[in-house]
C-alpha cells in the first residue's frame, strides 16, 4: 500500500472547495485487471472504504518515494467503466475543460499553501 502525501492532499482539497465541482477524497485500489477482480475482492475493498478503482496510483506513489519526489495522484472520475452504452461520456471536450480547470485550482491552492510556509 502505498500513501499520498497528506500536505499536498490537504492543499488540494482545500483548493476543491473554491470550485463548484463535486469532489471527494479518499483511498483508491489500484489493480492492472479491473475487469478481471471477483465480486468477493471488491465487496472487501468496499468494506475497506476504498472510493475508487484506477491503475496508476500505487505506481506514481512508488516513483515518488524511491526519487524521494512528491507526488499526487487524481482521479477525475467521470463514468462507470464498462457499465452502459454511453458510461464513456465525460463531458465537455471530453472533460478536458473540468479537467483543466480543476488541476489549475489544486496547483494555485499548492503553490499558495507551500508560500506561506516560507
Amino acid at each position: 500500500m502505498q500513501d499520498a502525501d497528506l500536505e499536498l492532499v490537504t492543499a488540494a482539497a482545500e483548493g476543491l472547495t473554491r470550485l463548484s465541482v463535486r469532489s471527494v477524497v479518499g483511498p483508491s485500489w489500484t489493480t492492472d485487471a479491473p475487469f478481471r477482480e471477483t465480486a468477493e475482492a471488491i465487496e472487501k475493498a468496499r468494506a475497506k472504504g476504498i472510493l475508487a478503482v484506477e491503475m496508476e496510483a500505487a505506481a506514481l506513489y512508488a516513483f515518488a518515494r524511491v526519487a524521494n519526489a512528491r507526488v499526487l495522484c487524481l482521479a477525475h472520475v467521470t463514468n462507470t467503466m464498462g457499465m452502459a452504452g454511453d458510461d464513456f461520456e465525460k463531458g465537455e471536450a471530453n472533460g478536458t475543460r473540468d479537467a483543466l480547470d480543476i488541476l489549475e485550482t489544486i496547483v494555485t491552492a499548492i503553490a499558495t499553501k507551500r508560500s506561506r510556509s516560507i
